[in-house]
């Protein structure tokens, strides 16, 4: 049953923000029961349109706020997030089916991201001088200009975090943003658009759109300025060639393979623990967990046997508490996905060590735990992202195996590397084809240095999210020269050969001055 504190009268209100003509509706479910929360409106290309041009308008005057008076909006918006974490946490769950302890988790990264920017935007969007050509007599500025209108297309695993912290920046850059979320939560994200209103952001500047990608992905694409998208590679080839075609940027953080590496002296009880969220956590279901483990062989039988029986005793429930330690696969759709991952690698030969298997009787989409061995290249979990609660088990010797065993894969989102001598471990993360690679961690320290871009290389995106490039990536930089004196080219009564002359001598000198253009 839904918690008591999504009610009609709530849900309805935030629903009411979604843009629709034409009377359209898809049916938001619970994922734990399969109840109807709320008929959520259909945008229609035209609402799309339409949602445009009235964040444009409000961004017009947004974009000329000082931005001091913008962060003052976000200032109050961080703690608007954490008081409202409770029910946030409800939202969350009742339209993703992730446990609680997942779900708070996830509302964590909007405060995190908001401080960073908080701290980080004055001086990224500081005008810089720059020195000009022409030492003394010439300067230019560096201005970053917002660039209109983000598009931001959200995925469902993290729908909260997702589409409120791309936001986040491109926000306080000064742009205008119009996020479409995937229909199955689009709730958490129109939440957060209304807790960013109470906090002071201008209605309208941040438009929320709902449909079925085909339908929506076009049109969102050909009215923004910018665009991030997080979701599969597939999806993620057709938003860049459509960005592409329209000469605007984007953003793309697509799917992973993620590789795990444990080395002869890693502490297996740390490993043991942190690899029951490395598989498991969110149901399997985060870009950079961890669906390949290569364990020396003098650890290989010994962490199997311990990981097994740590998978087993796992809480699985579907409930509002904090008791569970993992929840539900977001649909029944998906979880036909995960099981055809794993019905095709046992017919190929792979063992089941636990789990391979749904849980139809703690809900319509629980789906086991599920450890496998002896998974191979031919399999679909073998080289496709199953996304989901599988992990597979592989032994190794040679640490060279190992490493090239990690790079055999067209993605490169996160890697995870394990052993006590830290400075072996940082030689073996460096040549792993990652965008993201912790050191005796999974993901949430990569991740969460929001100091630090983090994207993935290969089919695993392009561009990246948090650090700096995070905010400056929805900006234009604007030069302006300024020439004090008319100095460019021959003076009265000089030969273009003397001139030629002396900026050949000029070059000679100015590659010497420490302020040198």
């Amino acid at each position: 049953m839904r918690p008591a504190s999504l009610t009609d009268d709530f849900l309805q209100g935030l629903v009411a923000r979604v843009p629709s003509t034409s009377g359209g509706t898809w049916k938001l479910t619970e994922v734990y029961t399969g109840e109807v929360l709320v008929e959520l409106p259909q945008s229609t290309p035209e609402d799309i349109a339409a949602a445009f041009g009235r964040a444009r308008a409000v961004q017009a005057e947004w974009s000329q706020w000082p931005l001091r008076k913008r962060l003052k909006v976000f200032k109050k918006f961080h703690s608007l997030v954490i008081d409202a974490q409770e029910q946030l946490a409800d939202v969350i769950q009742a339209e993703s089916g992730k446990n609680r302890r997942m779900a708070v988790e996830e509302t964590c990264d909007i405060p995190m991201v908001t401080a960073h920017y908080l701290r980080r935007a004055p001086k990224l969007l500081a005008d810089k001088s720059r020195p000009g050509p022409v030492p003394v007599i010439s300067g230019s500025t560096e201005i970053r200009q917002p660039k209109g209108v983000v598009g931001i297309i959200a995925p469902w695993n993290f729908p909260f975090a997702t589409a409120i912290s791309d936001a986040i920046p491109a926000l306080i850059a000064g742009n205008g943003v119009v996020v479409k979320p995937d229909n199955k939560t689009a709730l958490s994200g129109l939440y957060g658009v209304e807790l960013l209103e109470q906090a002071g952001l201008p209605a309208g500047l941040v438009q929320v759109v709902c449909g079925e990608g085909a339908d929506v992905g076009p049109t969102l694409i050909d009215n923004a300025n910018y665009v991030m998208f997080t979701g599969s590679t597939a999806t993620g080839r057709v938003v860049g060639e459509r960005a592409g075609r329209n000469l605007i940027g984007c953003c793309l953080e697509l799917g992973g393979k993620n590789p795990m590496i444990v080395l002869p002296d890693a502490d297996l009880d740390d490993v043991v623990k942190a690899s029951l969220f490395a598989a498991f956590g969110n149901t399997g279901q985060i870009c950079m967990h961890i669906e390949r483990m290569y364990i020396h062989d003098s650890l290989y039988d010994d962490f199997r046997a311990r990981f097994v029986e740590a998978t087993e005793s796992l809480v699985i429930g579907a409930t509002y508490d904090y008791t569970p330690e993992l929840g539900s696969l977001v649909s029944v759709d998906h979880l036909e996905r995960v099981r055809s991952h794993v019905d095709d690698a046992v017919a190929k030969g792979a063992t089941v060590l636990t789990g391979g298997h749904p849980l139809p009787d703690i809900g319509p989409a629980f789906f086991a735990p599920t450890i496998l061995e002896g998974v191979t290249a031919d399999m679909l979990t073998g080289s496709c992202e199953t996304f989901g609660p599988v992990v597979a088990l592989h032994r190794y010797s040679d640490i060279e195996d190992a490493i090239r065993l990690a790079n055999d894969t067209d993605y490169g989102l996160n890697a995870s590397v394990w052993g006590t001598d830290l400075d072996a471990a940082m030689a073996v993360a460096r040549r792993i084809e990652s965008g993201n690679v912790n050191i005796n961690d999974i993901l949430a320290t990569a991740y969460a240095s929001k100091g630090t871009p983090s994207g993935g290389v290969k089919q695993s995106g392009v561009g990246g999210r948090h650090g700096d490039q995070g905010l400056l990536k929805y900006t234009d930089c604007q030069n302006i020269g300024v020439l004090k004196k008319q100095v460019m080219g021959p003076q009265p009564g000089q030969d273009y050969a003397a001139y030629a002359r002396q900026t050949r001598i000029s070059l000679k000198i100015m590659r010497r001055l420490p302020f040198g253009g």
